[in-house]
């Protein structure tokens, strides 16, 4: 799990356009998969640190529980009904969302991109 985080990371070094989206969003942001946790540490729309927990130390605004099936698949290149979007696997019970939601929503799109960024990786170009 920790190697696509780190490989997100490297991804989205890449990616100018989420670099503007992002550029006033420097917080934490917990990933919680199978009760195994990591720290998405972003400054100005780039992530500069993964830290794997758990920490009790390491604050975060809010934070994505889900199980690993789930995120699997969310980060297939074309997924299932329910787990296409963050609130979509929310809605059917396969991920919880906890924290500062408004923060989440001032910065959706540049967080869905950056959370679907495994998906890039599978896609088919023709």
């Amino acid at each position: 799990m920790i190697d696509r985080m780190k490989r997100m990371q490297a991804d989205l070094e890449h990616l100018p356009h989420l670099h503007r989206m992002g550029a006033l969003f420097s917080e934490t942001v917990l990933l919680k998969v199978d009760g195994q946790e990591f720290y998405l540490v972003f400054d100005k729309g780039r992530i500069v640190q993964l830290l794997e927990g758990p920490s009790k130390k390491t604050p975060y605004r809010f934070g994505l529980i889900t199980d690993g099936a789930a995120l699997t698949e969310f980060w297939t290149a074309t997924p299932e009904p329910g787990f296409h979007d963050i609130f979509a696997m929310v809605r059917i019970g396969r991920a919880e969302i906890i924290g500062d939601m408004l923060l989440l929503v001032k910065n959706l799109r540049f967080l869905k991109e950056v959370l679907a960024l495994p998906r890039a990786r599978h896609e088919v170009v023709k």
